[in-house]
């Protein structure tokens, strides 16, 4: 498998990081370390005279995640909690890997930009606009080295709809975007949602409702 030239992945992340959402840092640097009796919006420092630059290197992208699964696509992030040297940067990445068919279903960032860039095969996305904008639908077929934006917090999806996999990469304007699956936070939720609630939001009898949250939401991330 060829790969694109570098140059287009270091422009996406500088993209992503003229974007960046999260506070601007206060210092050159802050390693994430982890303190589970303390929570605080973001990460704890790593004593900075400790630093080295393994800290800034994270080799989980290099490999295929595993499309095997019920979307046919996988999710492989380097957030805050797998790259510690992100914490505080504003910015993040993923690898996201398609079989042919392979769906990254509806979803959303609550609090990021994502900016994706097709590095094999080809690739339908698109995205919903706002109530405000009458949810809209803008989509758009993207080959091998076209970079495609979803604006922050917008519900928005990839299909591989070529007859071979297809490898993609998606730089995000926080360290910590968060992701909301809709089917998996509608029909999956816990506790479930009640099914008068459903019914009634999506116009579908009972029946349908019930067959919905019985289903197994696969999260690919």
């Amino acid at each position: 498998m060829k790969f694109l030239p570098i140059s287009l992945l270091i422009l996406a992340l500088a993209t992503a990081t003229a974007f960046a959402y999260d506070p601007s840092p206060l210092q050159d640097f802050c390693v994430a370390i982890n303190d589970p009796k303390v929570f605080v919006n973001g990460k704890f420092c790593k004593d900075p005279k400790q630093v080295t630059a393994d800290d800034f290197l994270f080799k989980g992208l290099r490999y295929p995640g595993s499309t095997a699964n019920l979307l046919g696509s996988k999710v492989t992030p380097a957030l805050v909690d797998q790259f510690p040297g992100l914490n505080t940067l504003g910015i993040s990445m993923a690898r996201i890997d398609f079989a042919p068919g392979g769906l990254n279903p509806p979803h959303t960032h609550p609090r990021g930009t994502e900016i994706l860039v097709v590095v094999e095969g080809t690739l339908l996305v698109g995205f919903v606009t706002s109530n405000q904008l009458n949810n809209t639908l803008l989509t758009k077929v993207l080959y091998k080295g076209d970079v495609f934006v979803f604006p922050i917090g917008l519900i928005h999806f990839q299909l591989n709809i070529g007859k071979t996999p297809t490898l993609a990469f998606a730089a995000l304007s926080s360290q910590n975007p968060g992701v909301i699956t809709i089917a998996n936070a509608v029909f999956g939720s816990k506790s479930p949602i009640s099914a008068d609630v459903l019914t009634k939001a999506f116009q579908v009898d009972k029946k349908v409702v019930d067959y919905l949250q019985a289903q197994f939401w696969y999260d690919n991330n």
